[in-house]
């Protein structure tokens, strides 16, 4: 395993930093700082976890580039589906074009009925970078003790950042890869396999604000899906069509999700007021993912104000430390040995709070804020049966009108029929998900909330430890 962290440029060469994971962030491993991380690792194996029932789509991020304004992914694929040109790729992707690959599949109509994975959030590492800068700029006022152990705290909070942006976005692949029906979409074949940069763009704001007008997509993409399905095999011919009329990357990322998010509730406040649903089930499940969004959102400002007080707690250990030092170097010699161990006792548990803190935060935080990017994921499926309910009912009229004027009725009755049929499908598919999203999340939290208890255990099992052999120590130095 091979990583840097360059306090000037802020570049991070990251290999083989996300071990197993399924298909939730419960099992993305704990943060390892830089003297825990052992160099002679032997090269992980690709995801063996993907499915349990079929493995003939594994893919995993092997290695992982960190610079200042961009991280590039080094996506691992291995196959047996005929589909593709060869049983084993390694290509290079940037954020961007995870994030079109999500567009290509919210914007099919037949994923319309399928809760489609989040796609993984943007790296963010300003608040890391700007603590490092400010560390750096007050170096004069710290004792290089306290720069120093101040130091490795941010470099571990860093590279801790970067191993969860990396474990989310291989997530979110695994979790296409092991659908029944997404692993077959040809884009993300294109996105697997093609070996050079695919410069995709993530849709522009005009096209996040299409909401009722636009349905589940244009006719334009359908046909260039249809296209691209057709010349799978001759990747660098379609690639130039593929992209050629990309929007342009928005300058701030971060308003697309504001525009996306405000369409998807749009539509749901007004669909939810002019299309009355008569289906119980759904009835409920959307009074239910209203609620259970809404406590998630709650909850993960809660838990991220405590993780972050945590990890205060454990940053004064440091301060506290090094003051405790100074004061032994004007002791008499034997206070001076007891306020040395104090001292070490401090700053050793300093490295079990932040620990702490670490899995607090990947463990409990990261499982609510994926659950809730998947609750909306699965109210967008709500949204997206409105929409087809809408247009059912739409038909129904249309229909009615032709009959009244007795002018083009079969052509009326066929798209009613059609409308019909949609809508019948996309409601099975979306019973289907729904039953199976509410299985896995209460598996996931199931599963954190365990993992979380049996580390909160341990690391409460090595402070009493430790302030045992610690005050053992400090009595034996009176």
């Amino acid at each position: 395993m091979t990583q840097l962290l360059q306090d000037k440029d802020y570049v991070v060469y990251f290999s083989d930093c996300v071990e197993e994971t399924n298909h939730d962030p419960l099992s993305a491993p704990a943060a390892q700082t830089p003297g825990s991380i052992d160099p002679k690792l032997e090269k992980k194996k690709p995801n063996e976890n993907v499915s349990l029932a079929d493995n003939s789509l594994l893919v995993d991020i092997s290695d992982a580039l960190s610079e200042k304004e961009k991280v590039k992914f080094t996506v691992h694929t291995k196959t047996t589906l005929p589909e593709f040109q060869k049983s084993e790729f390694i290509v290079v992707r940037q954020h961007e074009e995870f994030v079109w690959l999500h567009d290509r599949y919210e914007e099919n109509e037949e994923y319309a009925g399928y809760i489609i994975p989040p796609a993984p959030p943007r790296p963010d590492f300003d608040a890391s970078r700007e603590k490092l800068q400010r560390l750096g700029e007050g170096e004069g006022a710290l004792t290089r003790e306290e720069f120093l152990k101040m130091k490795e705290e941010l470099e571990d909070e860093y590279l801790a950042t970067f191993k969860k942006t990396v474990a989310m976005h291989e997530v979110f692949l695994q979790r296409l890869a092991a659908h029944p029906v997404f692993r077959n979409d040809s884009h993300l074949r294109v996105f697997l396999e093609y070996e050079q940069d695919l410069c995709a763009k993530p849709r522009g704001k005009m096209d996040l604000i299409g909401g009722l007008n636009f349905g589940f997509g244009s006719g334009e993409s359908k046909s260039f899906s249809k296209h691209v399905y057709e010349q799978t095999k001759q990747t660098s011919f379609f690639l130039t069509n593929l992209f050629r009329n990309s929007d342009p990357i928005p300058k701030k990322p971060k308003q697309a999700d504001v525009m996306r998010s405000m369409t998807t509730t749009t539509d749901e406040i007004y669909l939810g007021a002019t299309v009355r649903d008569v289906n119980d089930f759904f009835e409920q499940e959307t009074t239910f993912l209203q609620e259970y969004y809404s406590h998630l959102k709650e909850a993960v400002a809660k838990v991220d104000r405590m993780t972050t007080k945590h990890k205060e707690v454990a940053d004064a250990h440091i301060r506290l430390s090094s003051c405790i030092t100074q004061l032994a170097t004007r002791e008499q010699p034997p206070t001076e040995r007891f306020l040395t161990r104090a001292a070490e006792t401090f700053d050793k548990c300093r490295k079990i709070e932040g620990r702490m803190a670490s899995d607090q935060d990947l463990k409990l935080a990261d499982t609510l804020r994926y659950y809730m990017r998947d609750a909306h994921a699965a109210k967008a499926v709500l949204v997206r049966r409105l929409r087809c309910l809408a247009a059912y009912e739409a038909a129904n009229r249309n229909l009615e009108k032709a009959r009244a004027k007795n002018k083009d009725v079969h052509a009326a009755e066929q798209a009613q029929a059609d409308a019909c049929a949609k809508f019948e499908q996309l409601s099975a598919r979306a019973r289907e998900e729904l039953i199976d999203f509410r299985t896995r999340r209460v598996a996931a939290f199931k599963k954190s909330l365990l993992d979380l208890a049996e580390l909160e255990i341990k690391h409460a099992r090595s402070q009493q430890e430790l302030f045992r052999k610690s005050l053992q120590v400090l009595k034996e130095c009176q």
